[in-house]
């Protein structure tokens, strides 16, 4: 389930941006007319075009926290619900996407090195109300998988989390008794043992 959605969502995502890249027709296409739009842009900082970093310690934040959520789904994937491992699917699977725009897009468009690309958008809607935009960002297939994956995880959090492992009272109970058994046990042979030491059972003194 994880590793599945996301490969669909690494191919989805950067099929389509090769596809907005390549042509040029598709790059300031308006589909629905006021609402929503193709426009191709490059986006050198993070999601909402927050650039408070240079694209490369982005890129290199950016690898950082994949590879430790990652490493946390693993270690959590025996004990977590299959819903639980499509939206990590989802999350994981945006980053990859932008991640290998920032790796790689800059060599293949030759504008930079590794770690120097610019994350390809090009989902515009472009609704006003009273001249002020509804959504005034650009964005990517990635984008829309991340942010899915924290809505879904927001609203359904308590279906979706991981089984703790936690002692319930009735197994506090059980190893109780259990204790207090084998104390109990451990008290009676104690008694046995001093039970069977007799004073005719003692060993003679040895003769001087």
């Amino acid at each position: 389930m994880f590793a599945g959605t996301a490969l669909v969502v690494v191919l989805l995502d950067q099929w389509s941006k090769y596809v907005i890249r390549t042509r040029w027709e598709l790059q300031n296409l308006e589909l629905i007319p006021g609402w929503f739009s193709f426009h191709y842009t490059k986006n050198p900082g993070m999601a909402m075009g927050i650039d408070i970093l240079d694209t490369m310690h982005i890129s290199i934040i950016a690898i950082i926290a994949t590879i430790a959520i990652t490493t946390y789904i693993i270690r959590t994937m025996d004990k977590s619900p299959a819903g639980f491992m499509l939206i990590m699917g989802l999350i994981i699977g945006g980053a990859i996407g932008n991640l290998i725009d920032r790796i790689f897009i800059a060599r293949i468009m030759g504008y930079g090195g590794y770690l120097e690309g610019q994350v390809v958008d090009f989902l515009h809607f472009t609704l006003r109300i009273s001249d002020w935009p509804v959504f005034p960002y650009i964005f990517n297939v990635a984008d829309v998988a991340i942010s899915c994956a924290l809505i879904i995880f927001l609203v359904f959090n308590k279906k979706f989390l991981p089984e703790e492992e936690t002692k319930t009272p009735e197994s506090v109970t059980v190893e109780s008794n259990t204790a207090d058994s084998k104390e109990i046990d451990a008290n009676a042979s104690q008694s046995k043992a001093s039970d069977s030491v007799t004073p005719d059972s003692k060993a003679p003194d040895k003769e001087s």
